[in-house]
């Protein structure tokens, strides 16, 4: 039960709201951006295949979904303030081990506490803007939380491949711990319990079963679960491989590397700030329709210039970026679209939502750490198919069950 003195904490201002899941929501991009150009350095470092050093990114993203997968529940049942306070101190501590690693097993142990702190963070800001808003409205909250992740990552592949660039990589990733103190500091200062009514039986197996049977048989559920899996892997390929294309196959430097990133990460920016406007103008279901256009012609035209060898870094990110500005309509409408139909059970349905996307990129990381072979086409090709998946999910499930319940 909620004791007396959470109940009189009043609820927090949007200012507030906005602020707090910009941190929670862009410490995702703080944490694998800032350290990507750094990425081909780390693994010349200890002496370690490409396949090693993506385990390093691989492995965060496997505990990142499985965090999210228990801790959503348990946010149900004690409440998001406990779980994103002990997950943040988590975090920082996994910052520690990892940027103090000695070899590839203590880096990719380091970077497994960050996920399963990162998971506290990133599920908790989606439950709560279900716990303080009905579905449409927690679209918009949602959207602008997006753009201060996109601010994030506009500036972390920036401050990544000049700190890769001049101190090295453990400087970039020791600069990802910081971030996560600012949010922990925010969220003890300012952010009271947003859960109304905790749910006792969260947690029981039978129950948690039960629950995420009924949300994956959920046509709305799996519509936005899907579009949000698919987009991510899309943005994922091109995180996980672009350090390797750039720098390595088209021989960029690691700062331009980080200037290449970045507009990727505006172009996302711009997607989120367009994203409330079409809201307005044309509902969430249509607006994810339209963007899913810019997925498919930023997946399929980067794949169309290399099958024509044009082979240059403008081929990558022009692309790229017009796929990143579908993408940044497609995350605020999906991730308030998965727990729409939940009140009661928001924490474990971004969980399970979250735990999809962390399992896909997974794989995706496996494949590419086999399939970089010196080459764009692995990049390329893969992020093709995922902005097909996309378009596909967005005019067919989304168009029929993406509409929200209106509380």
């Amino acid at each position: 039960m909620t004791s007396a003195s959470e109940r009189r904490v009043p609820a927090p201002s949007d200012a507030v709201v906005a602020v707090t899941l910009a941190l929670l929501l862009g410490l995702q991009p703080v944490t694998t951006d800032l350290y990507l150009p750094g990425l081909p350095a780390l693994s010349a470092e200890f002496g370690g295949a490409i396949g090693a050093a993506q385990l390093t990114l691989s492995s965060l993203i496997l505990a990142f979904g499985f965090g999210q997968l228990l801790l959503g529940p348990v946010s149900d049942r004690f409440g998001r303030r406990p779980v994103l306070l002990s997950g943040l101190g988590l975090y920082m501590v996994g910052t520690v081990c990892s940027a103090h690693a000695t070899g590839m097993e203590a880096l990719i142990f380091g970077r497994v506490l960050q996920g399963v702190g990162l998971a506290a963070s990133v599920v908790c800001g989606r439950a709560m803007v279900r716990d303080l808003y009905d579905p449409l409205r927690g679209t918009v909250v949602m959207s602008r939380g997006q753009s201060g992740l996109g601010l994030f990552a506009l500036a972390s592949p920036l401050l990544g491949g000049v700190l890769a660039g001049t101190l090295g990589w453990r400087w970039a990733l020791a600069t990802t711990g910081i971030v996560a103190a600012v949010a922990l500091a925010l969220v003890a200062w300012r952010l009271p319990e947003t859960l109304r009514q905790r749910n006792p039986l969260a947690l029981q197996p039978a129950g948690m079963a039960r629950t995420w049977g009924g949300m994956l048989r959920h046509p709305t559920f799996q519509a936005w679960s899907l579009l949000l899996m698919f987009s991510y892997g899309g943005l994922y390929t091109f995180l996980a491989s672009s350090s390797f294309v750039y720098i390595e196959v088209l021989g960029t430097s690691k700062p331009v590397y980080g200037l290449f990133l970045a507009s990727a990460s505006v172009a996302y920016l711009a997607g989120t700030i367009v994203c409330r406007r079409w809201i307005a103008r044309h509902g969430i279901s249509r607006t994810v329709q339209r963007a899913a256009a810019c997925s498919l012609a930023g997946g399929l035209g980067m794949a169309a210039l290399s099958w024509g060898g044009v082979i240059s870094p403008w081929a990558i990110c022009i692309p790229q970026m017009v796929f990143n500005f579908g993408h940044g309509m497609h995350q605020p409408c999906g991730q308030a679209g998965v727990v729409g139909p939940f009140a009661q059970a928001a924490g474990a349905a971004s969980a399970l939502s979250g735990f999809m996307s962390a399992a896909a990129a997974f794989l995706i990381g496996q494949w590419l750490g086999r399939a970089i072979d010196g080459t764009v086409f692995p990049l390329t090709q893969t992020l093709a198919v995922f902005s097909v998946l996309t378009a596909a999910v967005a005019w067919t499930l989304v168009r029929r069950h993406g509409e929200p319940p209106s509380r």
